[in-house]
């Protein structure tokens, strides 16, 4: 049975330490169950376990399960719900064309120096998100969701300065009980390949005291991060 829940405490007996539980959680505790585009949804089994839990922005779906999870229930319930994405580990085989990569996770520490920069851990957020550069996001509807996160303690930005202008920057998108996804990372051009990038990210994970995650892209930017310490745990899937 798959249920819309109204409390978090309702999804307090699921716990997997993986990038899509972050996810979901991270999202309920910045925006709780009272929004109407921001809902949440769990499946419990015979005896009334939670067996999958599942969250909603907007049209958008992140998917958590334990392996003995009723898929085809799930499956079933995507298709008449309705559905943007849905993003999920890839052993959810549903049948639907899918974007796929690879997670990579990190819980080490690698200390790296460089002079003559500067860390901004509270940016101003029109400029990080000029230097992001979301071709088809608008600045609005992404200020309100990041400010919105970060004061609640469920998201982060930081950025590297040479002069007060921005030559790097990462975001935690989603924290949630000491664990981090990474995301947005970018350098620019004219500064990669310098250990710019590097020495952020690590900057980074420094005030994380748990695991990071990431998604990347497949055969982009392995080496980068293996050299910071994460390593590949798995493949996601955007299905679409």
């Amino acid at each position: 049975m798959i249920e819309k829940i109204t409390d978090i405490k309702q999804l307090s007996s699921f716990k997997k330490n993986d990038l899509y539980y972050v996810r979901i959680m991270s999202l309920i505790k910045a925006y709780g169950c009272g929004y109407d585009f921001a809902s949440f949804y769990r499946q419990l089994d015979e005896k009334n376990q939670v067996t999958a839990i599942l969250s909603k922005l907007d049209t958008d779906f992140t998917l958590s399960f334990y392996d003995n999870a009723d898929k085809e229930e799930l499956s079933e319930f995507f298709s008449v719900i309705g559905y943007s994405s849905v993003l999920s580990d890839s052993s959810f085989d549903f049948t639907e064309t899918y974007d796929e990569g690879i997670v990579m996770s990190c819980d080490k520490r690698i200390e790296i120096q460089c002079p003559y920069v500067d860390i901004d851990r509270y940016p101003k957020l029109m400029e990080l998100f000029n230097f992001v550069d979301y071709d088809t996001l608008s600045f609005e509807s992404w200020y309100v969701d990041i400010s919105h996160r970060i004061r609640h303690g469920c998201a982060s930005a930081c950025t590297l300065n040479i002069n007060g202008e921005i030559i790097s920057s990462g975001i935690f998108s989603s924290i949630y009980n000491n664990d981090a996804i990474l995301s947005a990372v970018r350098t620019s051009s004219e500064f990669r390949h310098m250990g710019y990038g590097s020495y952020l990210v690590s900057q980074m994970l420094s005030d994380i005291k748990g695991r990071v995650f990431l998604m990347r892209e497949m055969n982009l930017n392995e080496q980068f991060y293996i050299r910071l310490g994460f390593e590949n745990i798995g493949k996601w899937r955007m299905y679409k």
